[in-house]
């Protein structure tokens, strides 16, 4: 093994080679394997250790591992995409395959699309002899653990649940500074989680292997899940808004959605598998599933306590360290849609504050934002809101003196609003809240009522 090499295209077999967890330091090993290549091994660290699991407990925390196992296997699967997948040391049943198949053809779609590749098909789980009853109730106490990204989705719920007096931990996975200054702003419990790659994967990337993006939503859910069961919690909370499950319409290829596992119908499968298999009692959810991007701009500015705190630039997220004057870049399509988002609900003072400059009187800016409007391009692969949105937000601010004049919004009152129907940019029914979602029954009415006020 030790002259075993990687070589993309002559890969046949992707290998799922073991998953274990050791509760006395609360870390878990994730290995994988190409063909009859070494071990890539991925531990991921749950602090609070040691951990007792006995009985249905430690029987949920293997499925929970197993299921994570499976899911965090798609961050290696792709360096090579080979046709043959195998499960060395467990079976799956068709409906966890099936589960399987959903979340890595439609996860990898966008790094499908930019590579050229077609994974219809091509992606299918071994399916063995394995069998086993409904998960049961572990009792679980009512607490959620709450993802935090650093962005104004998160705080968004987190403020929500603080509101309703729900007992919640503010959770993130991996070193990020920016995202533990948020987290300690809450003034909640926090609980940081370890994920470390295989080493290995570094080194494929250099040597040629596929890359691109993953989902890493469901990835970063199946995590939580798996830490909720460790720490006996019954609720696992997220921020995907409705807006989440609109995709690219790319001509030729039609939708491809780059934030496909933070959609409804990959938190439906996921969240409904969870209490089947994992946890009858144990509550996957997004608190903000009923609301569009613009509804939760909204409730954001109803609040100004994390707006020196908060950051949704991806292109600066990895490299901020402790510089805070560093949060927003100003010109990728997160800082245009959260800059156009927030608009309508903020005072421009407020506003320019945040981001440090007016990003709609800035000429230079034009191709990023007519693509969020849909305009001669087709929406950013970006965890950003539906055109229709954008495009009602800039017929708002289009509206209202202290916006209007500014150098982009001037240019949608000239050149695009008239091409558009008036209706169609009303903002009102954007903010409407609707009834899908996995929100418990017994929060949703008080929920609904939160964000009505």
């Amino acid at each position: 093994m030790s002259d075993w090499k990687f070589k993309r295209d002559q890969i046949r077999t992707f290998r799922f080679v073991r998953c274990g967890f050791d509760a006395a330091t609360g870390v878990a090993e994730l290995a994988y394997a190409f063909d009859d290549g070494p071990e890539l091994v991925e531990t991921i660290t749950v602090p609070g250790a040691p951990f007792v699991l006995d009985g249905e407990r430690g029987q949920a925390a293997q499925r929970a591992l197993q299921l994570l196992h499976l899911i965090a296997g798609v961050s290696y699967y792709k360096a090579a995409v080979p046709e043959d997948i195998r499960i060395d040391s467990y079976a799956i049943d068709a409906e966890t395959a099936a589960l399987m198949e959903l979340l890595y053809v439609n996860g990898l779609g966008e790094f499908a699309y930019r590579n050229g590749l077609n994974l219809h098909g091509r992606i299918r789980f071994p399916v063995g002899q394995a069998q086993r009853d409904a998960a049961p109730s572990l009792g679980l106490r009512h607490h959620a653990l709450v993802a935090i990204g650093g962005g104004k989705d998160s705080l968004v719920s987190i403020e929500a649940l603080r509101a309703l007096g729900i007992d919640q931990t503010v959770t993130w996975i991996g070193g990020s500074q920016l995202i533990r200054a948020c987290a300690e702003r809450t003034g909640l419990p926090t609980l940081n989680l370890g994920r470390a790659l295989a080493p290995q994967l570094f080194d494929y990337n250099r040597e040629g292997a596929w890359n691109g993006h993953i989902p890493v939503t469901v990835l970063n859910s199946a995590i939580m899940v798996f830490a909720a069961v460790l720490l006996g919690v019954d609720q696992v909370v997220f921020s995907n808004e409705r807006s989440a499950s609109y995709g690219s319409i790319i001509p030729g290829a039609g939708e491809v959605n780059h934030q496909w596992s933070k959609g409804w119908a990959c938190e439906q499968a996921f969240g409904e598998y969870v209490q089947r298999e994992v946890a009858a009692d144990l509550h996957y959810y997004s608190l903000l599933r009923p609301l569009s991007e613009l509804a939760v701009a909204r409730q954001f500015a109803r609040t100004d306590r994390y707006d020196a705190h908060f950051s949704s630039c991806n292109r600066n997220f990895h490299i901020l360290g402790e510089r805070p004057a560093s949060r927003w870049c100003g010109v990728c399509p997160k800082c245009h849609f959260v800059f156009l988002a927030l608009a309508p609900f903020m005072p421009k003072p407020r506003l320019m504050g945040i981001f440090g400059r007016n990003l709609l009187d800035d000429p230079a800016q034009t191709a990023g934002f007519d693509a969020l409007l849909e305009f001669q391009d087709h929406k950013p692969f970006e965890c950003v809101g539906e055109g229709r949105e954008s495009r009602a937000a800039m017929a708002a601010l289009a509206d209202r003196p202290e916006w209007r004049e500014d150098a982009l919004v001037e240019r949608f009152a000239r050149e695009i609003r008239p091409q558009l129907i008036a209706d169609e940019l009303r903002i009102e029914p954007l903010l409407q809240i609707d009834d899908e979602h996995r929100i418990p029954a017994a929060l949703w009415e008080r929920l609904r009522a939160h964000f009505a006020a």
